[in-house]
């Protein structure tokens, strides 16, 4: 697939731009499209894409896939091997508030992508889908086979809606879905609305940080590098199943305050806390069974949160300037 073309949604999302990275320098030809919305600095994505569009096999659209007719343009001047779609609004929190815009991106801009993936015949769609949809689930670690029928946040409810929404059209049209499910990535270019940036910010600046269900959370936390290989196995594998869906995690589960205690160490510095109940929309634990996408795809994460979390500490004072338009902006 390295002379053909595939397309990214999403590219200069935290992703999506590490995404395109790797399969720019395996030689691929990318187009990617974002819309370089102001959920967060806009900024940050504009430096992402600048190093993006530095290699000449990259091609980007300043779009949203929730306008269908902008969307066929670039689907009538490409012949994609394969859709990768990380186009969405992101957060569980942020759905609280702010309703509507998960609807438009998460559920009607997918839509769009599903019926220009059927129009256009292109043979493999690759989507992301989330951890959250595991919702209330209290059996670890979370197995595909384990029912997602209680989210108990919107954002999760989208996430699960596109994958009915992928499984309908996959039985229906004949193309193959492959919905991945998330779980805390982390690294270099990471979000600035995510804890690991909020926390390093805050104790840099002498500030608290707020922990929430008081320090008792536990993640999946992976790291970047191993999301990218999950999903360039999931673009390139050959044999799978028509309709799929994996988990990409780490399959450890970590506490929160150890996670905590790794950035302390890195900055120097020890965090002053402020202990908060749980927050409406989270859950307590997220922990991936991998099983599947090791068989699979192949999918073996290498990365430990005692090495990913330096290599962002790292990143993150590296970028010094990028985290200063970002406190100046809030």
């Amino acid at each position: 697939m390295a002379d053909n073309y595939i397309l990214v949604t999403g590219s200069a999302g935290f992703i999506g731009f590490n995404l395109c990275h790797n399969l720019l320098k395996r030689g691929c030809k990318v187009v990617g499209i974002d819309n370089y919305n102001d959920y967060y600095l806009v900024d940050m994505k504009e430096a992402r894409g600048n190093v993006l569009k530095a290699y000449p096999n990259f091609t980007e659209y300043r779009l949203s896939i929730e306008k269908y007719n902008d969307l066929e343009q670039i689907f009538k001047k490409y012949k994609f091997d394969c859709v990768m779609n990380l186009a969405a609004q992101a957060g569980v929190r942020h759905s609280l508030s702010h309703p509507f815009v998960y609807n438009d991106t998460n559920i009607t801009g997918f839509l769009n992508i599903l019926e220009l993936v059927r129009h256009y015949n292109i043979p493999k769609l690759v989507y992301a889908s989330s951890s959250s949809v595991y919702g209330g689930n209290t059996k670890y670690p979370f197995c595909e086979t384990d029912p997602v029928t209680t989210p108990i946040s919107l954002y999760a409810a989208t996430k699960k809606a596109d994958e009915l929404m992928a499984h309908s059209y996959s039985h229906l049209y004949g193309f193959q879905s492959i919905g991945l499910r998330f779980f805390t990535a982390y690294g270099p270019w990471g979000r600035p609305d995510m804890a690991m940036w909020l926390f390093a910010e805050a104790i840099l600046a002498g500030k608290k940080i707020q922990v929430f269900n008081h320090g008792k959370m536990k993640r999946d936390f992976t790291y970047i590098d191993d999301i990218v290989q999950g999903i360039t196995a999931s673009i390139f594998s050959k044999g799978l199943d028509n309709y799929e869906i994996f988990n990409l995690g780490n399959n450890h589960c970590e506490q929160l305050l150890y996670m905590i205690s790794l950035i302390e160490k890195e900055l120097g510095m020890e965090a002053k806390k402020e202990m908060l109940p749980m927050q409406p929309g989270d859950i307590p634990e997220a922990f991936a069974d991998i099983d599947k996408a090791r068989k699979k795809l192949g999918y073996s994460p290498t990365t430990p949160i005692e090495k990913g979390i330096p290599n962002f500490i790292a990143w993150f004072k590296e970028y010094s300037d990028l985290t200063d338009l970002v406190k100046k902006s809030r």
